[in-house]
């Protein structure tokens, strides 16, 4: 025990910036039991309070300033990132915003304390508009709060301190070993329903005979080309009438106002689907179920001779927000 202790006395300020730096990448780490111990210590004098203090919260604002800006420039797509653990990763984006809706860029000062919203408090006042300054203003509040609140413990309790070690070493391990087992389950889970959604959604794809029978005929049909992440994305080919988007943006239209009760359909340039496969989900998750992938894709279109065009249309309600 006496060699945690050393080993934490000699390396606290860089260890407790690499846990601080771990837990905001959603990894197990005990940093508040580390915070604990550094407090201890401080009292101790083998570290200062200090200087645990700065470095904690100067991690915590790197690594938060992080996601603020993942959640700035793509929004809801790392909101569902970061809530795909969650059995229902929709639902918990939901949740997370009405809380913020409700308590603003002030959430951050005590999201720290509450599990879940931590997760997504960063990336969540990013996609909001909140300023970096105000950003950095409260989300430093929250994590002084937060460092304190567990340094101060350690300094007061500082003599039990084999009883913090022994309380890192064993709750790292079990904290390890029960993160682990449920990040494999989650993954497993998660991997099962993409693949189910996959192959249903395969399943109820068009023909480009049918796709081109009834546009000649006039049914209103969506089409989506998803080609609009290529570089050359102006001058690639497109079937006559589809809209073209950029799959890796999706949140860029999440203002686009489509009925539930027109059909959809998706297509790429290489006949394979699981781009579509995730687009459909989203536009799912966004209450439109009528989405079909266009067999073959473009490529399909093409070979069967269909008429193609250069340029696809992007209506101006469909233009990127400023």
């Amino acid at each position: 025990m006496k060699e945690t202790v050393q080993f934490l006395a000699h390396h606290g300020y860089w260890l407790l910036a690499a846990a601080v730096l771990g837990r905001q990448a959603c990894l197990p780490v005990p940093a508040n039991l580390l915070l604990v111990a550094a407090g201890a210590l401080a009292h101790m004098g083998e570290l200062h309070l200090a200087p645990i203090l700065a470095s904690a919260v100067l991690t915590f604002i790197l690594a938060d300033l992080a996601w603020y800006e993942a959640g700035r420039r793509r929004g809801e797509p790392t909101l569902h990132l970061l809530s795909g653990f969650s059995r229902d990763p929709a639902a918990s984006v939901r949740r997370a915003t009405t809380v913020f809706a409700r308590h603003g860029v002030r959430i951050l000062l005590i999201s720290k304390f509450v599990v879940g919203v931590d997760a997504v408090a960063a990336p969540l006042t990013g996609a909001s508009g909140v300023s970096p300054a105000k950003f950095v203003l409260f989300d430093g509040a929250g994590a002084a709060l937060w460092s304190a609140f567990y340094a101060v413990l350690g300094y007061v309790f500082s003599d039990q301190l084999d009883r913090v070690a022994v309380h890192v070493e064993r709750m790292g391990a079990v904290l390890g070993v029960v993160a682990a087992a449920a990040v494999a389950i989650s993954f497993a889970k998660r991997v099962a329903r993409w693949l189910t959604f996959v192959r249903q959604f395969s399943l109820e794809r068009i023909s480009p005979e049918e796709l081109h029978r009834r546009l000649n005929a006039g049914d209103d049909i969506l089409l989506l080309d998803l080609q609009g992440h290529r570089e050359s994305n102006d001058e690639a080919p497109a079937i006559p009438g589809a809209i073209r988007i950029d799959p890796r943006k999706l949140e860029r239209y999440k203002d686009v106002d489509i009925s539930p009760s027109r059909e959809v359909v998706l297509y790429c340039a290489s006949p394979g689907e699981f781009t579509s496969a995730r687009v459909a989900l989203a536009l799912r998750e966004r209450g439109i179920t009528r989405v079909r992938p266009l067999a073959g894709g473009l490529q399909g279109w093409r070979v069967r001779g269909f008429p193609i065009t250069a340029n696809a249309g992007i209506p101006f309600r469909w233009a990127v927000r400023s």
